[in-house]
């Protein structure tokens, strides 16, 4: 039996907790399926790779309305996937190349179940122990029971980016981001797409307005299904019909599930080391990323309710600080997190939303400013944008801003600032030179509407 002063269970955000101050340590580095992690293989990067080539399709077929006459004459999927993971795929495996090479990590390619605090049985027969361990396992698309029993072929975002064909006609399960997002992918590129969702609308976890407006852009592009559940699929050669509990039908060739994603927690036998699991899978830490169990650290979607890659990232540098300096351990910050949708329209946000500010009792002002009031919202002939900020009354502190809309998750970026350096509305507006006549102007006007002297 290996004995290894660090065992990290993951090689996606677990990689990057092997920094230099852990160089003298020997290393047990396990990763039980491609190097690398979701984000690089079958998450933020490659999707967000896909969405701008859809983007440049959608604008193609929108140019119209700018006075310039343009078609799609093809596109070339094969083509379009092979030059992104033609990419991706070497980085997976020059990253993989590189551990292996290590003279102190030991690369093992299994899946791994704990036996106590210190041991950990993997799925190739082998057992090792370490003195410390991370967990970094990320998490799992989740497919609902009537689409896992139905026999029907099916894919998440694990696998539809990889299909050989385009679709011709796509059915989405679900209505949060990864089915807006692969919706914009899809629909763009010429496939027919309907979506299934069993909520009145989509992205509802996000802000009611931003959710409403959203979903009213949705059902202009696409096939927009609310407040249905499936009762039943079956499978005829290449084509899948899926039976509504209304009694209606949707006919494809291919289905994707986008019904969520779960937290690998309840995977790894946690208990058996001690480690306390949230109900949806995640391990519970504590501010400095420990465990339950002394010794056990966990970071990323395995542990973190977000599951963002940027707060992931985060983590590990939390992670990596403290099994280097014990003594000395800094906590993570979790307070303000922004989050982005890559669709079309794009959405971003951060904060409170007005219904959470509300619930919290805060009193509060609504800032509300549309692109179609700017003047590069005029260039853009846009009739979607909006941006909007929630802000305590009396103080004009920053709870929350929600923008939907072109390069909503760059726009969002200094009310995210200035919310993580304790600025009010008017010091954003007034302190600072806002270039002419850049988008920005949607974020500045918005918060120039901040009335100091409106209590309620």
């Amino acid at each position: 039996m290996r004995h290894y002063d660090l065992a990290i269970i993951g090689s996606g955000s677990g990689n990057p907790v092997v920094t230099a101050e852990l160089s003298r340590l020997r290393i047990a580095l396990i990763e039980e399926s491609v190097f690398g992690g979701t984000c690089l293989n079958v998450g933020c990067i490659p999707t967000k790779m896909f969405v701008y080539t859809a983007d440049i399709a959608h604008t193609v077929r929108d140019s119209s309305r700018f006075g310039i006459d343009a078609k799609l004459d093809d596109v070339r999927w094969r083509d379009i996937r092979d030059r992104i993971f033609g990419r991706i795929d070497p980085l997976s495996a020059g990253g993989r190349r590189y551990r292996e090479s290590s003279d102190h990590i030991t690369l093992y390619s299994a899946h791994a179940e704990f036996v106590d605090a210190s041991t950990l049985r993997l799925s190739t027969g082998e057992t090792i122990t370490a003195d410390r361990i991370v967990v970094a396992a990320g998490a799992r698309a989740t497919v609902p029971p009537v689409v896992a029993d139905s026999g029907v072929d099916f894919h998440t975002s694990d696998t539809i980016m990889r299909l050989d064909e385009l679709p011709r006609r796509l059915v989405i399960l679900g209505g949060g981001y990864i089915a807006a997002e692969f919706a914009h992918v899809f629909g763009s590129l010429g496939t027919e797409v309907s979506i299934v969702t069993r909520g009145d609308g989509m992205l509802r976890r996000l802000d009611r307005d931003i959710s409403l407006r959203f979903t009213e852009a949705a059902g202009k592009r696409w096939n927009l299904v609310l407040n249905r559940s499936v009762a039943a699929l079956e499978q005829a050669g290449a084509e899948l019909t899926m039976q509504l509990d209304d009694g209606s039908e949707l006919t494809a060739d291919t289905l994707l599930v986008a019904t969520g994603r779960r937290a690998n927690g309840d995977r790894l036998n946690a208990a058996a080391a001690g480690i306390a699991l949230h109900e949806d899978g995640r391990i519970v830490v504590d501010k400095y990323q420990r465990s339950t169990a002394a010794g056990i650290w966990a970071l990323g979607d395995v542990s973190s309710p977000q599951q963002l890659k940027h707060v992931a990232n985060a983590d590990a540098r939390v992670v990596a600080h403290n099994l280097a300096h014990p003594d000395a351990l800094i906590a993570s910050r979790h307070q303000i997190v922004p989050a982005a949708v890559f669709s079309n329209p794009q959405v971003a946000t951060v904060g409170l939303t007005e219904e959470e500010a509300l619930d919290a009792g805060y009193r509060i002002q609504v800032l509300r400013q549309h692109y179609s009031d700017t003047a590069y919202g005029w260039a853009m002939e846009d009739s979607v944008g909006y941006c909007k900020v929630v802000v305590e009354s009396g103080s004009g502190r920053l709870l929350g801003a929600h923008i939907l809309g072109a390069e909503a998750a760059v726009l969002i970026q200094p009310v995210v600032q200035a919310m993580e350096f304790g600025q009010s509305a008017l010091e954003v507006a007034r302190g600072q030179y806002w270039i002419h006549p850049a988008l920005t102007e949607v974020v500045e006007n918005a918060l120039l509407q901040f009335d100091p002297k409106r209590r309620t």
